[in-house]
């Protein structure tokens, strides 16, 4: 039997769906809800479907975008001969705290991980291919996390760039440690991190 009467046991389970939450924290997280007025909880909804239905990935660099193209992408002022590779929307929001960086992105949506079947065809590589392909790019920064399947996808990555003559191949520096997320770097690490990138290629 539940400990929980049903509408708030429904409750509690979506939240438990998010990462990185758990147990207590999704009963923190639905019992915070009751408390909401019935405005309150449909302005909540409605933020929730309205992100879901105006959000989507930019046809460029697969950031999130509210539009096809992303601000960053549209930025005329941003460098087009660089771009940073990164796993997710949340590294792309790291680097853009730093805000040394001025070169574009593209984000892969992932890592290989043969263990979770996540090939390269799950993730946007011919698309970063085709990019470098079209030409004007210089240097590639291969800012996956630094983990088995971050340094495995970069591994990868590289390879696959080494094709491309006149194009450098980087890789992130010290700084970050050895398992960490990009995410949770604060923008020195990351700043230095990318002042000190290796050339891999």
């Amino acid at each position: 039997m539940t400990d929980y009467i049903a509408p708030l046991q429904t409750l509690i389970e979506q939240f438990r769906r998010l990462p990185g939450v758990g147990s207590k924290t999704a009963v923190r997280f639905a019992l915070s809800v009751l408390k909401f007025t019935e405005e309150e909880a449909a302005r909540f909804a409605d933020a929730v479907i309205g992100a879901k239905r105006d959000i989507h990935s930019c046809r460029i660099c697969h950031n999130i975008s509210a539009g096809e193209v992303c601000p960053i992408c549209s930025d005329p002022d941003r460098d087009a001969e660089t771009i940073c590779v990164v796993e997710d929307a949340q590294d792309v929001m790291a680097f853009e705290r730093v805000r040394n960086y001025r070169g574009l992105y593209h984000v892969l949506g992932g890592l290989l991980n043969p263990r979770k079947q996540i090939s390269a065809e799950e993730l946007h590589i011919e698309e970063l291919l085709d990019r470098v392909e079209a030409g004007g790019v210089k240097e590639v920064i291969l800012a996956t996390n630094p983990t088995f399947e971050g340094d495995t996808t970069a591994l990868y990555l590289a390879k696959l760039l080494s094709k491309y003559e006149g194009v450098k191949v980087t890789r992130l520096a010290y700084g970050i440690p050895v398992g960490g997320d990009l995410e949770y770097a604060d923008e020195i690490t990351l700043d230095r991190a990318l002042q000190g990138r290796n050339t891999i290629r």
